[in-house]
């Protein structure tokens, strides 16, 4: 069981970082114009990150060449996940929004399990009998990792997915394009969720309030557009909770126990 969890947090691992933060926004521009080398290029750092974070976090797999085999099988369907979406979506057959977004990475995890599954094929009796909360040493690391990572950045595209209807409306009376305001939003975003999910892990949950207080100070002026309090309150509620349920698994993780006290 614990191979496979370390497995699967490996791979996932690499994904995360794959997708939300070593792909630029013009490597996204480049895939949907369909060009080869966009996705020969995400593909590349999809399979030399997984072996990296695998080959450390299981010694002994980088000498089997099956372990090879099944990560570039993985980059693969990857790759061929990301086409179809594409494609999907130049065609008007999916929307581009949040079910879309979350429907993509639900498929990408159970590839992710699946490939976990057939490199280090436990016995399913095992499976069940050993069925715990990840507490081997090099498990932990990688699940604060894929929280951190997964939060941080994949929950600035989930929040953007679900504010996106609001930034629509004409907002041009608050001197900001809809792309300048997300754009600002996912920026601040990302420091906002790494802020409330270290809070939670140092068990200090009065900074979480701290950080809705000097956002309020600082959007003051904006706050008198109603059309803009709906989008700053939606969104900031939304990063904010992601934030704390990444920070109530960490507790867990770290401490064996959901608690803010020390």
């Amino acid at each position: 069981m614990h191979a496979l969890l370390t497995a699967f947090l490996g791979l996932y691992l690499s994904h995360l970082l794959t997708d939300f933060v070593l792909q630029s926004d013009r490597m996204i521009a480049d895939k949907r114009r369909s060009s080869a080398w966009a996705y020969a290029g995400h593909g590349a750092v999809h399979f030399f990150s997984a072996a990296l974070f695998l080959g450390f976090a299981i010694p002994g797999l980088a000498l089997r060449w099956s372990f090879y085999a099944y990560i570039l099988g993985l980059v693969l369907v990857h790759l061929i996940i990301d086409w179809l979406k594409i494609r999907l979506v130049r065609s008007e057959t999916l929307a581009d929004g949040a079910p879309a977004f979350l429907g993509d990475q639900a498929i990408h995890a159970l590839t992710v399990f699946l490939t976990a599954w057939l490199i280090t094929r436990p016995p399913f009796w095992t499976l069940l009998a050993k069925l715990q909360w990840a507490q081997s040493a090099i498990e932990k690391p990688l699940l604060i990792s894929v929280v951190y990572i997964g939060v941080i950045f994949g929950g600035g595209y989930v929040v953007r997915f679900l504010t996106k209807p609001l930034t629509k409306q004409d907002m041009s009376i608050l001197g900001e394009t809809s792309n300048e305001m997300q754009n600002a939003g996912m920026y601040i975003g990302w420091l906002e969720r790494f802020v409330v999910l270290t809070a939670l892990v140092l068990q200090s949950p009065a900074t979480v309030g701290l950080i809705l207080t000097a956002k309020s100070i600082a959007r003051y002026p904006e706050m008198k557009s109603v059309r803009f309090a709906e989008y700053f309150l939606i969104g900031t509620l939304l990063s904010m909770s992601l934030g704390i349920v990444g920070g109530l698994i960490l507790l867990k993780t770290l401490y064996g126990v959901i608690s803010l006290s020390k």
